[in-house]
């Protein structure tokens, strides 16, 4: 149901440079942050690729799953973000630091159990039939990453924090350092060395445990000494749980985490029906999502500071703000993405060599299906990242409902569905599954971008959807 503040609306005082300063002071930063957490990622496949192709199959799609998994939760949290930007926005400190607080508790709550869930991951390959011995090398690396879940949800709420207060630099600089950590540290586990046993895909997945630790830590330091951040009362305020806040968390978040769901899961089903074709067109899938991440994390880091922007003018209650701030992260966010189109079209061959040898057996193969896979990946990519950006700038005005509704027609019925009848009964295989991705995020893109200005259109009255 849509709601209209009656609040007079005055002049805005943030004039179109401002915005544009304030939404690169955010922008930037997370964009490398995310950039780098994923790169921790590729690094990790990288490692594990030069062992072989069904090594790197079985990194793909375990680590894939897994990270998946707490994208969903993280989609969960963000709407911690939005409540701290909006009350900053208005003014009111400690409704930020109580959004805080009670973030890192609903983080635990659901934390817990999603490390049991992953522990047993190697259940959900089994019933979807996977190779066995994809799921032999998986088994390992999933106890060993297991252990990351509740640093990763507890990191990713402090970003949201810093990011509602425009302060996400520190996020930034942790994250680059985390990189090059992860992978000197998967190089010696995986391999051993200086007393250590070699641990193989096990010691990959502890790597990232250690350095996801590593990296709450240091940014709970990092909130706890800046002057800025503590004037919130994170620290200081009552660490029991709040309901009402807490209900506004779950009841914005699940929504929010629906829709991360369906997006991600849009993956996930793709990763899996790629298995099913074969470990090879598995491979080659893994190979071009490395790519493709990368897109898609860079408009991230644009999509989180229109969600910030969006719901600080919510705050302020001016709704041509909201209009401008949603624009300006869609415009830019098409622009880099649309400019990063040549990577994949002109430097295939240089990618794919980065993860698997030309020695590697089943090189010929995974290679010819994986340039395939790469000149689609270029055509969707920019939908990819603008339909990222149009779901947070709706998030920012708390609408949730809407998208979910919107994500699972183009996701599923269009993504998976579409891609699946190309796939099987029509024989394209692997190609076949990238068609259909791409044909769903292309009307899941343009449906949220047209909910966005219908919602931000109406004149001089803010909107506010109830999520």
């Amino acid at each position: 149901m849509v709601k209209f503040s009656t609040k007079s609306i005055e002049s805005d005082p943030i004039d179109l440079k401002t915005e544009m300063r304030y939404f690169l002071m955010i922008a930037f930063p997370l964009s490398a942050a995310y950039l780098a957490e994923y790169a921790m990622f590729i690094t990790t496949k990288m490692v594990v690729g030069k062992l072989g192709y069904q090594q790197l199959a079985a990194v793909g799609i375990a680590g894939g799953l897994s990270f998946e998994i707490l994208v969903i939760l993280m989609g969960l949290l963000s709407i911690i973000g939005v409540l701290a930007a909006q009350a900053e926005g208005a003014g009111k400190k400690s409704e930020v630091g109580q959004s805080v607080r009670q973030g890192l508790i609903v983080a635990s709550m659901i934390g817990i159990p999603a490390m049991v869930f992953i522990w047993n991951l190697d259940l959900v390959l089994i019933a979807t039939r996977q190779d066995p011995v994809v799921i032999d090398f998986a088994i390992p690396y999933l106890r060993g990453i297991a252990g990351m879940v509740l640093p990763v949800l507890w990191f990713a709420v402090f970003r949201n924090y810093t990011a509602a207060l425009a302060q996400p630099l520190a996020v930034m600089v942790i994250a680059v350092a985390a990189v090059f950590l992860n992978y000197l540290l998967t190089i010696w586990l995986v391999h051993g060395g200086l007393g250590l046993p070699a641990m193989g895909l096990f010691g990959a997945g502890l790597a990232t445990t250690i350095v996801t630790w590593l990296m709450f830590l240091s940014l709970t330091l990092y909130v706890y000494r800046k002057p800025k951040l503590r004037g919130y009362g994170v620290f200081q305020g009552a660490w029991r749980l709040h309901w009402p806040t807490c209900a506004e968390i779950f009841r914005l978040g699940i929504p929010v985490a629906g829709l991360t769901f369906l997006e991600v899961g849009l993956f996930v089903a793709a990763s899996i029906l790629s298995g099913v074709i074969s470990v090879k067109t598995l491979a080659a899938y893994e190979v071009v999502m490395s790519w493709v991440g990368i897109p898609f994390v860079i408009a991230l880091g644009l999509a989180e500071a229109t969600m910030v922007r969006v719901a600080h003018a919510v705050g302020r209650n001016h709704i041509k703000a909201v209009r401008r701030a949603g624009h300006l992260g869609m415009t830019l966010g098409v622009g880099l993405l649309t400019i990063l189109v040549v990577i994949p079209l002109g430097f295939a061959d240089q990618i794919i060599r980065i993860f698997i040898t030309p020695a590697d057996p089943g090189f010929a193969e995974v290679s010819k299906l994986a340039t395939q896979f790469l000149i689609i990946a270029a055509i969707f990519q920019v939908f990819d990242g603008l339909q990222a950006i149009a779901a947070r700038a709706l998030r920012g005005l708390k609408d949730s409902v809407a998208p979910l509704w919107i994500a699972g027609f183009g996701y599923w019925v269009l993504g998976i569905g579409g891609g699946s009848m190309l796939a099987f009964p029509y024989g394209y295989g692997g190609a076949g599954l990238w068609w259909g991705m791409a044909l769903g995020l292309m009307v899941t893109a343009s449906l949220l971008c047209w909910r966005f200005n219908l919602l931000s259109a109406r004149p001089l009255e803010l909107v506010v959807v109830d999520g």
